[in-house]
């Protein structure tokens, strides 16, 4: 049984363990490897016929081998992904199950493609021979599918729900996460984000005119759209003392446009303010920004311009996404584990702005978009994450 129940809102949530996959490989240390290894040569992104019916772009495609799912009803790509992100966490989730008990542990989810991967494949099968094959129920693409999944493989009985918001579904399931444990409903969580590579995607994506067939370029005046990529990022999280402090979060919509964010970035600034609040922190005293940065004309134009008002422009900042493509559902997650990473590096290095370094003249100038260091060590992060619809999350991580 708990040791802590009731409400208990304003207690420190940590961050006490991580888990990830991505195009950058399989575990902690590839990772983290590939990520800081300053080589600005190296192309995560591969161009992989047979995921788009028109265009063969540039996918962040996980290549390293997949953990098996043992619940055949739930065996799925995506639940294989996160199957991977998750087993390294064993020998930390085990012993809380035996001091919290089942109950008392919860599982929150962020994605957005679920199984429908292997959908397609079923309808393809369906279109050949008249009928579907015999190892595909539709259960498999709902978007329960990950949170329900995990919750029956590792023998969990606390609350298991999945977050479906788009791109900032990762991001949004570690806040969700943060509260359950700060209401008191639960002892720890697992929570993060998992999304993989489907043409319905690819293809969606591309008939909005947002694809691009090069590694996308953020911030550039050349920028001309995003690449899709696939992944898990899976944190442990808990009130008990970790390495890093999930500090603060905001959460907000514009509700602008059913796809395109408000123009000045107006929920985006909100939703960065918000986290500074909760965290009790001022602007100054972020030292690292992990942008959205998705390489689309608008929306590094509206995130330029939030970000130009709360920080002012010389905040030392960065996107991912030329590394890992737009993970979606799970780019929040993943992007919060390369915080993760860097706030516990003892040398500042910091996750790599790849670009061509041609400034756009219409954007708010951010000098710190090409650091590839802090001064000292890094002490506290913020990652942005935006959808469709104005939907918006930044998360603050603090270093313990």
């Amino acid at each position: 049984m708990s040791e802590k129940k009731g409400a208990i809102k304003g207690t420190p949530v940590f961050l006490n363990a991580a888990g990830i996959i991505c195009s950058l490989g399989s575990g902690l240390q590839t990772v983290q490897d590939n990520l800081f290894d300053g080589n600005t040569e190296t192309n995560y992104l591969k161009q992989l016929p047979g995921y788009s019916t028109e265009r063969n772009l540039p996918l962040g495609f996980i290549e390293s081998p997949l953990c098996a799912v043992s619940i055949a009803q739930e065996d799925t790509r995506n639940n294989r992904v996160l199957t991977t992100a998750i087993e390294p966490l064993f020998t930390e989730i085990q012993p809380l199950k035996e001091r919290f008990g089942q109950q008392r542990i919860a599982v929150v989810i962020g994605t957005s493609t679920s199984g429908i991967s292997d959908g397609e494949l079923a309808l393809c099968y369906h279109r050949k021979h008249n009928v579907f094959p015999d190892d595909y129920h539709y259960r498999k693409q709902e978007i329960s599918s990950p949170s329900r999944y995990v919750a029956k493989w590792l023998g969990l009985r606390g609350p298991a729900f999945s977050v479906s918001s788009a791109c900032t579904s990762g991001a949004k399931a570690l806040a969700s996460a943060a509260r359950l444990l700060q209401l008191g409903v639960c002892d720890a969580v697992i929570a993060g984000g998992v999304d993989t590579i489907c043409n319905m995607t690819i293809e969606g994506f591309s008939s909005l005119l947002i694809t691009t067939d090069s590694i996308c370029n953020p911030f550039s005046v050349n920028r001309n759209g995003i690449n899709i990529g696939e992944g898990a990022g899976i944190f442990l999280l808990s009130r008990e003392p970790g390495p890093v402090r999930l500090a603060g979060f905001g959460e907000t919509s514009d509700a602008y446009h059913i796809s395109a964010p408000h123009p000045e970035g107006k929920g985006a600034e909100q939703a960065m303010r918000q986290a500074l609040q909760q965290a009790g922190l001022e602007p100054e005293e972020i030292n690292y920004l992990n942008l959205h940065g998705t390489a689309t004309e608008q929306n590094d134009k509206m995130e330029a311009m939030a970000v130009q008002r709360v920080f002012g422009s010389g905040i030392a900042c960065s996107s991912t996404k030329p590394l890992t493509g737009h993970t979606l559902a799970a780019a929040g997650a993943i992007e919060a584990v390369f915080c993760w990473l860097a706030l516990q590096r003892e040398d500042g290095r910091l996750p790599p702005h790849r670009w061509d370094g041609q400034v756009d003249p219409a954007l708010p100038v951010l000098t710190g978009i090409a650091s590839a260091k802090h001064s000292g060590k890094l002490t506290t992060a913020m990652s942005n994450s935006f959808a469709f619809g104005g939907n918006n999350a930044s998360l603050i991580l603090a270093r313990e």
